[in-house]
């Protein structure tokens, strides 16, 4: 291992091996009992990775969190507490920690873990000069702050330090196979190939023993599985069952809900059954809207070091491509952002050229409305039942009551003020709340009032 690693205990002894176990494998080490220390450290630049204990003399670790993140952005955050209750393990999820460990932890695992920390931290470092190297995207960005995401992320970070095989359902476009990548590239099989085959590479007898020669234990992506013929899928069922010295892991990814294909037949259930360790829901484009305008970002930074110079968006263009509804989800934004990127008449995006882009392009119907006619209070149902199935087993982090109503409360507030051009006394009288509570609500949400021409 190769690097700095902070770390905050009041227990001596666990410094103590700590250290000595992490100097024996290559890193350079600081060790504190005080969590004063630990952030002034974190403040200086120093280290690469913190391994830090929750209860401390001056202070609680999982609190600190936001704040190392705050300061020293991607820097991977290991919590090990002897208070191991799932509670404990939610609220370093919530916290956004690289890892948690209960005590007392075996030193190998977290050592382990350690090592894939720096690793990330490494990756992260360089990521800027491998984006500017490429020519071309092959793969979709994993970037949104949207609830569905994060909840995303935490379910991907449960996953990828295990065997289960993986199923990834999600719509077109929206990167299944993006994150099984990422599943296979912070595991342990990592250092293995990873390979995704479909139906055609199976369709012969041999198909199945190349396919275990190539992936030699490593991660194995059946692509879009149940558009692969029944009998196809029963050499599958063999090639899983059957015995071999590198088993690889599974994943699959289906475009449809697989419980359905299974009672109208296209999916076999022992095939079903198999592939479903654990399923990974990935939202659509349409379901992470305040996700949009940071994939733009990013997709015109990245045309303007493969492409041409530099374009912002102007915000008429942006709000008009946050209310579309992207049938073809990140891809298809990809696509509209590299050729507005390409155009390149003005040093802005503006709302016409994105008109004529989008007007070209199938499905229009704003995100808002509902392709179908939904009430708000379906589309709610709907968004907070999908919130609680990518949890899995596990419950939401305890606070959700006031999460969702300020998720809320902050797009009504600001489009209300939008509509009354910055008039609060209108703004609230239109929401019908005291013009105190509106002010209140401004300060508490950190809503930017400006004075703009009315939308009524």
């Amino acid at each position: 291992m190769d690097g700095t690693v902070l770390v905050a205990d009041d227990d001596r002894t666990i410094r103590t091996v700590l250290t000595q176990a992490l100097t024996r494998a290559g890193c350079k080490v600081h060790a504190t009992s005080s969590l004063t220390t630990l952030m002034r450290w974190v403040a200086e630049g120093r280290g690469d990775v913190v391994i830090s204990d929750v209860v401390m003399p001056d202070g609680n670790g999982l609190e600190m969190i936001p704040k190392i993140a705050q300061d020293r952005p991607g820097l991977p955050v290991i919590v090990v507490s002897a208070q191991n209750t799932i509670m404990t393990a939610i609220q370093a999820a919530e916290a956004e920690a690289y890892d948690y460990l209960p005590k007392p932890f075996d030193l190998p695992d977290l050592m382990k873990r350690t090592a894939r920390a720096l690793e990330l931290n490494q990756k992260r470092r360089s990521s800027v000069v491998v984006e500017t190297d490429r020519q071309t995207s092959d793969d979709l960005p994993l970037i949104g702050k949207s609830p569905v995401m994060q909840a995303l992320y935490q379910v991907v970070a449960r996953v990828m330090n295990t065997d289960l095989p993986v199923l990834l359902i999600g719509e077109s476009g929206t990167g299944k196979t993006l994150i099984g990548r990422m599943i296979h590239d912070f595991s342990d099989r990592r250092n293995l190939p990873f390979i995704t085959v479909n139906g055609a590479d199976l369709v012969d007898l041999e198909g199945p023993a190349r396919v275990l020669a190539r992936v030699k234990g490593g991660t194995l992506m059946l692509d879009e599985i149940a558009d692969i013929d029944l009998a196809v899928q029963a050499r599958i069922v063999r090639m899983i069952d059957a015995p071999n010295e590198h088993v690889p892991r599974f994943m699959a990814t289906s475009q449809i809900d697989l419980t359905k294909a299974m009672d109208s037949g296209k999916i076999r259930q022992d095939l079903y059954f198999r592939l479903g360790g654990a399923m990974i829901t990935v939202p659509t484009l349409r379901d992470r809207v305040e996700d949009i305008t940071l994939l733009i970002r990013h997709f015109l930074e990245q045309s303007s070091s493969t492409e041409t110079s530099r374009r912002e968006i102007a915000p008429a263009a942006n709000e008009l491509m946050r209310a579309y509804s992207w049938p073809g989800n990140v891809r298809q934004l990809e696509n509209v952002v590299r050729r507005l990127a390409l155009t390149n008449r003005t040093d802005e995006v503006s709302r016409s050229e994105v008109e004529v882009l989008l007007g070209n392009q199938p499905d229009v119907t704003p995100v808002l409305s509902g392709s179908d006619g939904e009430k708000l209070s379906a589309s709610v149902d709907r968004h907070l039942r999908r919130y609680f199935d990518l949890h899995g087993q596990m419950l939401p982090a305890p606070g959700l009551h006031a999460r969702i109503l300020r998720e809320v409360e902050a797009p009504l507030i600001t489009i209300a003020l939008e509509a009354t051009g910055g008039n609060q006394a209108k703004c609230a009288d239109l929401l019908g709340i005291n013009r105190n509570t509106l002010r209140k609500k401004i300060t508490q949400l950190e809503i930017k009032v400006s004075r703009r021409r009315k939308l009524m």
